[in-house]
Parts: structure tokens; sequence; C-alpha cells
């Protein structure tokens, strides 16, 4: 595999209007997930920017970035269409779509999400993490995954995606975590695909590659990380980033 990290951005957010170019420490939000995916080690990073003010900053911190059409509906349209501009030769044959609200990030995820590709029949990979209260599966901004880890292992399937609380019956939840590596191919014809039934159901847009027959797998990681949606999402995140509580023994 040859993988090139994309991180879709724009400016639009309902909760943190702007949230790309959120103050943490002096530093753009965006440029802290840049960090997170360089320290991954797993290839190339580019930002696909929405508006030109995060190309800016993503350009005056030396890194790569390219604009897309603000219209563009979804992260994964915005990826497609930087990775055409990134690479038209096709060198990368894997692109890792990033979201730009996950400033920290392990970056060893990263590196997880794209070892369910290592099976050639795997279409696209994706993270989950055991759901571990009540709250957490009873939420519907929680989306869960209806996969089986039998005998330990550490991919499997992806069935299909909820908000609702799925499997029924005992045994454990799984957090969908919105991570996905994509084989090249696999993007081009998963953005060329409608709409799908399920998809407009559940606001999943995951669920119009399963529609399709393509195969979804799903790597374990220990918890998900947290997004930052909110202005209490921001303050959490300039905690965690806090340089001198990650200097600490």
């Amino acid at each position: 595999m040859t993988p090139i990290v994309v991180i879709p951005a724009r400016m639009a957010s309902t909760r943190l209007p702007g949230k790309p170019l959120a103050d943490i420490h002096g530093r753009p939000m965006i440029l802290h997930v840049l960090d997170r995916a360089r320290e991954a080690g797993i290839g190339p990073i580019a930002v696909a920017c929405a508006e030109s003010e995060i190309a800016e900053a993503v350009r005056a911190a030396g890194a790569i970035a390219v604009m897309t059409d603000p219209a563009l509906p979804r992260g994964s349209d915005r990826v497609h269409v930087a990775l055409a501009a990134l690479d038209p030769q096709g060198q990368h044959d894997v692109v890792v779509n990033l979201q730009g609200d996950l400033p920290t990030i392990p970056p060893e995820y990263l590196r997880t999400v794209l070892a369910p590709l290592a099976d050639p029949a795997v279409d696209i990979a994706t993270l989950v993490a055991p759901i571990t209260s009540p709250e957490e599966a009873a939420s519907p901004s929680v989306v869960k995954a209806a996969c089986g880890f039998d005998r330990g292992r550490a991919v499997a399937p992806a069935l299909y995606f909820s908000r609702a609380a799925i499997p029924a019956g005992e045994g454990p939840l799984w957090h969908h975590i919105g991570i996905y590596a994509f084989r090249r191919a696999a993007l081009a014809r998963f953005v060329a695909l409608p709409e799908s039934p399920l998809e407009k159901r559940e606001a999943l847009e995951q669920l119009r590659a399963l529609e399709a027959g393509m195969r979804i797998a799903c790597a374990r990681v220990e918890r998900p990380p947290f997004g930052v949606d909110t202005p209490a999402d921001l303050e959490r995140a300039r905690d965690e980033l806090d340089p001198a509580r990650r200097s600490r023994p």
C-alpha cells in the first residue's frame, strides 16, 4: 500500500462556526490535526479546503492545501476531488479520510485503520471502539457498527451501521469512529453512487457503500477520539493539548 492522508475542512459548522481555524494554544485546530497525521508517518498529507482562509493557514505552516468547491456535499467528495489534483498519476492506491475536527486523535489510529486493507477483498476500512456505558449506547449521536470480533481477532466485517443500539442480545456494542481508508477505486465508485434509501433514513453515508455491495471492515481501537463540535469540546481540546500537560512524565 502507498497511502496518502487527506483532511477535508470547511468553515461551516452549526455549533462552532469556523472551527478549523479555532485557536488552540496559538495555532489553528487544523494544524493540530496535521500534526497528528504527521506523527502517524503513513504517507504524505494534504488538507482539502472549502474556503481560502483555511488554505492560507495551512500553507503558512508549510503544509499542502487544495481548494475544493464549497458546494461539495460531503467530506468524501472533497477528498476525492483533492486526490485527483494531488495525484493525477495514481501513485497512491489508498487514501485515508481524516476528519479535520480530531486534534487529539492518537496517531497510531491512522496506522490501525489500514489493517483491514490487508485483505484484498475489503474496499473500505474504518475503526470501532467498545461502547462502555448505557448512555453511550442510547445516544443517537453515537453511530454503532454491527460487527463481531470472535476469537479475539482485530478486524471484522461491518454488516450494518445505525444510530440505534445494534445488534440486539447480550454482547459488546461498538462505537463507530468516522475515519476511513479507501482503496482509490473504491472511493471513486463510492462518490459516483446516488444516495441510498438506508443512507437517507439513518443519515449515514457509509450505508450507501454497503447497499451497493461494497465491503467495509472494521479494526478495533481502545477508545473513540472526541471530535470538536462545540465550544465545550474546544475547551477540552485545549486542555488535552496544553503543552505543560503533555510535557509531564
